[in-house]
């Protein structure tokens, strides 16, 4: 019995490790204010297929999962919800949102971050300025370049497409496949 309580509670340890601590886009920037750091946002619809299988397959990777919650403050937000967010001085709504229609207009806050395609992921730096956007669905081996590349501010010293090439090249995947 004391076996299989371990295995159990060793099953359950993982498993949390595995899992990415959200935050919502107020709880992110308070955070930022105490200690700064990167914000990643994952805008996504709950109609989204390829939305589902990042939620799976690449947030739920423990590689990603773990870069996620020591790098940066990760954000999930709904693209076509409809509750009111007050950020940057201003209050962020969705006043064309329809209850129990399958698609809804975009949140004013993801037009505001150029999101226009979903599932999308923005970068934001530690004073909530955007850094970049991903556009499109990712796999976490996709997904995991970028990670650290932006949390320790590589980013600011790649200028060029072949710069690029080469940190990727070199890059070391931490994911097995």
């Amino acid at each position: 019995m004391k076996k299989i309580t371990l295995l159990f509670s060793l099953f359950i340890t993982v498993l949390a490790f595995a899992q990415v601590n959200w935050m919502t886009m107020e709880q992110a920037v308070a955070a930022q204010k105490i200690t700064p750091k990167k914000i990643i946002i994952d805008f996504y619809a709950d109609w989204c297929a390829p939305c589902k299988i990042m939620d799976k397959n690449t947030f739920n990777n423990p590689v990603i999962a773990k870069y996620l919650n020591e790098d940066y403050y990760p954000v999930k937000f709904n693209a076509e919800g409809k509750e009111n967010i007050n950020l940057f001085g201003r209050t962020f709504g969705n006043p064309g949102y329809k209850e129990g229609k399958h698609k809804n207009s975009l949140h004013d806050l993801t037009k505001y971050m150029n999101v226009n395609a979903i599932p999308s992921i923005v970068f934001l730096d530690e004073k909530s300025n955007p850094i970049t956007i991903l556009q499109g669905a990712l796999t976490a081996k996709e997904l995991e370049p970028y990670i650290p590349f932006i949390a320790n501010d590589a980013y600011k010293k790649i200028d060029t497409r072949e710069k690029w090439e080469n940190y990727q090249k070199k890059f070391k995947s931490s994911i097995k496949d």
